[in-house]
C-alpha cells in the first residue's frame, strides 16, 4: 500500500469532497439544458487550465502546472479541438481572433483576481494542484473543472438549442449553463 505524505493526508478529504460536489454539480447542470454540450466542459477545462497556469507562474509552481499538463495531455488537446470548434461554428471567418481574445481576456480576468488577493493568493490556489493530484481520469478532470469556481471573462452560449448569444459587458463567475459572449 502506498504511503501518503502528511500534506497528502491533509488534501485528500477535500480532493474527495470536490469530487463528489462535481458528481451533484454535473447533474443539476444537465437538468438544466446545456450541461452536455461539449463547448460547456472545453470552456470549463480550459478556464481550469488557464487558472492553474496563472497560479504556476504568479506562485513559481511551472513544475506542478507542467506535471497537470503531462498528466492530462490527451484530455487537454481534446477540448481545446473542442474549443476550436465552437468558435469556427460560432463565429465564422472571425473565429480565430474571437478565440484569441477569449484566451486574453480569460488570463487577464484570472490575473486580476491574483493581483486583488494579494499575498494571500498562492495559499489559496496552490491546494488546486493537491487536489488534482488525485484525479485519475479525464472524466474526474471535467467533473473537477465544473465544480470549481473558476472566473470567466464573459459567459458564451453552448446550449445545442441554437438560442442566440446574449451580450454580457461584466466579467462572469462561471456557474451557469447559458454563456454569451462580451
Amino acid at each position: 500500500m502506498m504511503r501518503l505524505s502528511t500534506r497528502h493526508r491533509l488534501i485528500a478529504p477535500f480532493a474527495t469532497a470536490a469530487l463528489a460536489l462535481s458528481a451533484v454539480v454535473a447533474p443539476m447542470a444537465h437538468a438544466a439544458g446545456c450541461g452536455e454540450s461539449p463547448a460547456h466542459e472545453a470552456f470549463d477545462v480550459q478556464g481550469l487550465k488557464s487558472e492553474l497556469m496563472v497560479t504556476a507562474l504568479s506562485c513559481s509552481a511551472q513544475d506542478r502546472y507542467n506535471t497537470f499538463v503531462s498528466k492530462f495531455r490527451d484530455k487537454l488537446l481534446t477540448e481545446e479541438d473542442r474549443l476550436n470548434r465552437y468558435f469556427r461554428t460560432t463565429y465564422g471567418r472571425s473565429a480565430q481572433k474571437e478565440h484569441d481574445d477569449y484566451i486574453t481576456q480569460l488570463a487577464n480576468v484570472q490575473s486580476e483576481g491574483g493581483l486583488q488577493a494579494g499575498t494571500i493568493f498562492c495559499k489559496q490556489r496552490m491546494a488546486m494542484f493537491d487536489e488534482i493530484a488525485y484525479l485519475e481520469s479525464s472524466e474526474d478532470l471535467a467533473r473537477y473543472a465544473e465544480a470549481k469556481d473558476i472566473v470567466q471573462p464573459a459567459s458564451y452560449e453552448t446550449c445545442d438549442t441554437g438560442a442566440s448569444r446574449v451580450t454580457h459587458t461584466a466579467p462572469a463567475r462561471r456557474k451557469t449553463t447559458r454563456r454569451s459572449r462580451a
